[in-house]
């Protein structure tokens, strides 16, 4: 076997098991561990993995500050953000999450009848100062400051309050054995318990996020309605994620 065929079934593995032990790949391709393992290192050289002892997991997306991460992938952003805008009905409330994808969102926002936007983000909130439709709800709380979103529990009481429609989650990580996770403990909470309030949760997620995990599980794929992907994410990478029961939106 090439060892671009090795390293294709490595990556299959690790998208199927949400892990790759060497020793166990080494065994069912009748090879060394150590051909294996130099195969680890170079994929992680790569950006394609994360070494462990033993083998691999998915790798875990940097962490770049709010104001950083405002550019990235942009063009994207406002396509996800265009498709998840059109979900919206006449009359219903809509729980923000914060993040840089949903701030996109905000500049499409439907203008021509009224509904309410709930959000934990006062960077959100600031963006609908000129919505003409938008009635807001801002939830205040303790300020983490990476999403500039409020946490713990004075913004957990209140939301306990409230049945949004629709709620539009904002993720680090997306991948089909390890859910959707985040890299922060109290915001994964606070994310887990919007989604259980609302009738409806949808995820908007850039290619970059597809396939890696962050170190806070929020949910399952198959917890949540949609996920809101880009159209030129492969058939084949989609394909997990859409034996998990979760609908698949392409913007």
């Amino acid at each position: 076997m090439l060892t671009s065929q090795r390293k294709s079934l490595i990556l299959d593995i690790l998208r199927r098991d949400g892990q790759v032990i060497a020793k166990q790949v080494a065994e069912s391709l009748s090879l060394s561990e150590d051909t294996i393992r130099r195969d680890l290192r170079e994929m992680a050289a790569e950006g394609l993995l994360k070494r462990v002892h033993g083998g691999a997991t998915p790798i875990s997306p940097e962490l770049p500050d709010f104001s950083t991460r405002k550019d990235v992938s942009l063009e994207g952003k406002q396509r996800l953000g265009v498709k998840a805008a059109g979900l919206i009905k006449p009359g219903q409330m809509i729980f923000l999450d914060g993040g840089t994808t949903t701030a996109e969102m905000v500049r499409h926002l439907p203008r021509s009848f009224a509904f309410t936007i709930v959000t934990h983000s006062p960077t959100i909130a600031t963006d609908l100062e000129h919505h003409p439709t938008a009635e807001v709800v801002l939830i205040g709380g303790r300020l983490y400051k990476h999403s500039m979103v409020a946490t713990g529990a004075v913004a957990m009481a209140a939301i306990s309050q409230l049945r949004p429609d629709i709620f539009f989650l904002g993720v680090t990580a997306a991948h089909p054995v390890h859910g959707l996770t985040t890299g922060d403990f109290e915001e994964a909470a606070i994310k887990r318990h919007i989604s259980g309030c609302a009738a409806d949760t949808y995820v908007l997620l850039t290619e970059d996020k597809l396939d890696r995990v962050s170190a806070c599980q929020i949910l399952p794929v198959s917890g949540v309605s949609g996920l809101i992907v880009p159209s030129e994410v492969k058939e084949a990478q989609l394909a997990p994620y859409r034996d998990l029961n979760a609908a698949i939106l392409e913007a």
